[in-house]
């Protein structure tokens, strides 16, 4: 997805810097390789770029094993706020975050209680703390990653509003990424093949993209503090109780 925003926004003429392990696709402006669980390596990628920042994709994630939940913590939630209140600091009014959760969080409300300790420190040392102290909750890092980026979401972009920066995040549906694989082996392939989809498919990575440019964008200048479902229907279905589930119950009563 983070490959594909930067195809996008280099095609719409953006000076794009990565901050990645992985070498992004060619246009952007520079790459420095990042090991987001390494904060001062953060940091100092942050120093290199130098200047003022208009818009932040935190777009890096990991699925969970073989990585361990604290590892999935880092990189998907605490990485993203950490990266985020360093840039905001660059970003004058009109600038824009949007960071990828998941539709797996459908319902994150349930967990606001147990992450209010997360939510609550101040650093990303004090925030990787937390998570080592609090293993029964962290479990596999990236249900609890999600859901702490759609409640993080919300108070980031109310403190940043008086400032005129925007603070979003999207919830995609299955997309056909390479953490897809990762996904089927842990969840099976055949449950992700039947996992229901009401438009029929996977989500490519483009779609993906162009709806965190779009959140980014002066198009959606009044949008802040919005979890955006893009999955194809997915969370209307599971708010209207319209889902069929059904077709996969085959693979609950093996796992059973």
């Amino acid at each position: 997805m983070g490959a594909a925003a930067v195809r996008d926004l280099v095609a719409l003429g953006a000076e794009v810097h990565v901050f990645d392990l992985k070498e992004p696709p060619p246009g952007a402006a520079s790459f420095t390789r990042v090991d987001l669980r390494e904060p001062d390596e953060i940091s100092e990628a942050v120093e290199g770029v130098g200047g003022r920042f208009d818009a932040l994709f935190n777009c890096a994630g990991l699925p969970g094993a073989p990585f361990s939940g604290l590892e999935v913590m880092l990189v998907n939630f605490v990485a993203a706020r950490h990266l985020t209140g360093l840039v905001a600091e660059r970003m004058d009014a009109g600038g824009g975050v949007v960071t990828v959760s998941s539709a797996g969080a459908f319902g994150w409300e349930s967990a606001a209680a147990a992450i209010e300790g997360l939510l609550a420190t101040d650093s990303y040392g004090s925030a990787r703390a937390w998570c080592e102290s609090h293993p029964e909750l962290v479990g596999e890092g990236y249900l609890l990653s999600k859901q702490a980026i759609i409640a993080w979401t919300m108070h980031a972009a109310l403190d940043l509003a008086p400032r005129g920066i925007r603070v979003n995040c999207t919830s995609p549906g299955p997309t056909d990424t390479p953490m897809m694989p990762s996904f089927e082996a842990y969840m099976g392939k055949d449950f992700m093949d039947r996992f229901p989809k009401p438009i029929g498919r996977n989500s490519t990575p483009d779609e993906q993209a162009h709806a965190l440019v779009f959140l980014n964008s002066p198009a959606a200048s009044y949008l802040t503090g919005v979890n955006l479902y893009v999955d194809g229907g997915f969370s209307a279905g599971m708010t209207t109780g319209r889902l069929d589930f059904s077709v996969l119950q085959g693979e609950i009563a093996e796992g059973d």
